[in-house]
């Protein structure tokens, strides 16, 4: 079982004599910046002049810097930007800066998994990473509460890398609901295999392919689409709720049953060796060296993907009944 840290196992003092640089002002960035400053640590942001989140770090109360210029003045670097932006940012902005004792912080490891970003030897490199988005951490602070965090060292040049990292998830309220402990690795691999294999890919093709399936057997688009992927919320919602079983018992018996015995047709061997193939191709570096290239090349094939995608009848026939529905409406 995980190592799970609390509050009492964390100390906020360790942050008192420290500055905390959030470099990128996205959701993640406005919520961990806006804790840590009401848990009384020096913040400063750092964040592109003229983007729309340089202009809601002013209306936040906070004067936005350079990547350079924050780095210089910071103990503690969290780099929230984009995976694909961090080398970048780093190499041209926070490198330069770094001295012996400080620290870099992420909540996401694939740049120091798949050494996109190499740190110096004497400085503390770890990840608090929320699981949550920025949100919903700023909120459940607001409320007392917190969002359950990840936490892992990768280099401990202190010797207080997993105290100070338990200190910063403290001020973000992490420690509140509960601190896992991981590796860069595991939270990496694990974290790109769950948005390639069922969040995000095994979800949306499984919904085009069920949605195609009843388009082709003659049934009305607007139906399909209310079975297929309207009511998937009503099921992810039980099953974040209650899980798998809860869900289950939540349900019509006869959706339960079709469930019990129809999902490992769909699901059969065949998925989990593919799955398997998948998760190899992350842990070789082989997607990362992919997805860098891809970056490198200008995205055409990211590009050509999404286009594509915006073009599946479900995206015409969901858009139409969208708009039927006010409770979804902004």
């Amino acid at each position: 079982m995980a190592k799970v840290y609390y509050d009492k196992d964390a100390d906020l003092e360790l942050l008192k004599d420290k500055t905390i640089a959030i470099i990128g002002y996205g959701i993640q960035g406005r919520g961990q910046a806006l804790c840590l400053r009401d848990s009384g640590c020096r913040v400063i942001i750092s964040e592109l002049e003229g983007t729309p989140n340089f202009e809601q770090a002013k209306k936040d109360g906070f004067i936005p810097v350079t990547a350079a210029e924050a780095a210089r003045a910071a103990d503690i670097i969290q780099i929230l930007t984009q995976d694909h932006a961090q080398a970048k940012v780093y190499n041209e902005g926070i490198k330069p800066q770094l001295s012996k004792g400080k620290a870099l912080c992420f909540s996401h490891g694939f740049n120091i998994r798949f050494k996109q970003i190499k740190p110096p030897k004497n400085v503390d490199v770890f990840m608090v990473a929320p699981k949550g988005p920025g949100a919903l951490v700023r909120k459940m602070y607001e409320e007392g509460k917190g969002v359950p965090c990840l936490l892992a060292v990768y280099q401990d040049a202190t010797g207080e890398a997993k105290q100070i990292a338990l200190a910063y998830a403290k001020a973000i309220r992490g420690t509140t609901a509960g601190v896992i402990e991981t590796t860069f690795e595991e939270e990496t691999e694990t974290d790109l295999f769950g948005e390639q294999a069922v969040l995000c890919g095994g979800v949306t093709e499984l919904i085009k392919a069920g949605f195609d399936t009843l388009i082709a057997s003659g049934y009305q688009p607007e139906i399909a689409y209310f079975e297929v992927l309207h009511e998937l919320k009503l099921i992810t919602d039980l099953i974040q709720e209650y899980g798998i079983s809860g869900m289950r018992r939540r349900v019509s018996n006869t959706a339960c049953y079709g469930d019990l015995t129809r999902g490992p047709v769909i699901i059969n061997e065949r998925t989990r060796k593919t799955m398997q193939k998948m998760l190899k191709e992350i842990k070789s570096g082989k997607f990362a060296r992919e997805w860098i290239k891809e970056n490198e090349e200008g995205r055409p094939n990211f590009n050509r993907l999404l286009d594509e995608g915006d073009k599946h009848p479900i995206e015409e026939v969901g858009k139409k009944l969208r708009d039927m529905m006010p409770w979804m409406r902004k």
